[in-house]
């Protein structure tokens, strides 16, 4: 299984929130497994995304398609302020 971290500032969840649901069926299409969205307890402004998939070659294609499609357009990010980060990550088990 691979990680898709993503985090990066917001204007406001409501609209972040919106956007984000316009690209479920995008989501799903890519194999995304499942989802988790957090922002800090102290800083509503600030976004962090995990989604899952089955391989890391789905994690790489699904970011490719955020950089290049998603948060090059302020129509598709309405949301966005700064630029996010995005890290494909794959677990590690601790020895013992």
């Amino acid at each position: 299984m691979a990680t898709l971290h993503i985090e990066h500032p917001i204007s406001d969840l409501e609209t972040w929130l919106n956007a984000f649901n316009k690209f479920e069926n995008a989501r799903k299409n890519a194999g995304v497994r499942s989802q988790r969205i957090h922002h800090p307890t102290d800083d509503d402004k600030y976004i962090y995304i995990r989604l899952d998939f089955d391989t890391v070659e789905a994690a790489e294609r699904f970011k490719q398609f955020l950089e290049t499609t998603v948060w090059t357009s302020a129509e598709a990010s309405p949301a966005l302020r700064g630029t996010p980060t995005a890290k494909v990550l794959t677990e590690v088990s601790p020895a013992g």
